[in-house]
């Protein structure tokens, strides 16, 4: 008999529920009929994260407020609307990408030439992107992903 609580499973499933639901999207609530197509609205932009590594506990803090100020707007029957994305943030990234090449390669951009350079910073944005909306997820926020933005799309 398993003894461990494998909170990560739960927390998981949990998450998938949720999901799954359709309630982060305020168009769901109304097409259910658990709120008046004219109810008041109330939404937060979250503040995109950069794609360039991984969330930090300043995120977590502002995840937190930020998913209570949500789910208290939703239990007051307000038309909520918590907006999802992340910031190219396209200098910071291409810094750190070939930071990162240098320290490995001991390499410049210069070395790679500019179309190996861009596909490394693709692979390394994609890569950090996952991480970050993993993370956001991970921490149950309550973001409506059916309207995800990632500043260069």
């Amino acid at each position: 008999m398993e003894t461990r609580f494998d909170h990560e499973n739960l927390e998981k499933k949990i998450y998938e529920t949720w999901e799954k639901s359709g309630l982060f999207n305020p168009d769901t609530y109304i097409k259910k009929g658990l709120m008046k197509k004219n109810a008041k609205s109330f939404s937060i932009v979250l503040p995109p994260p950069n794609v360039t590594g991984t969330l930090h506990m300043g995120h977590a803090a502002m995840l937190a407020i930020e998913d209570i100020m949500v789910r208290y707007a939703r239990m007051r029957g307000l038309k909520t609307l918590w907006l999802p994305g992340t910031d190219s943030a396209a200098i910071a990234t291409q810094s750190k990408v070939e930071g990162e090449i240098y320290k490995k390669e001991d390499k410049t951009r210069y070395d790679l030439g500019r179309e190996e350079l861009l596909r490394r910073i693709n692979i390394f944005t994609e890569e950090s992107k996952a991480t970050i909306l993993n993370q956001l997820k991970r921490m149950g926020s309550s973001l409506d992903w059916s309207r995800y933005a990632y500043t260069l799309d």
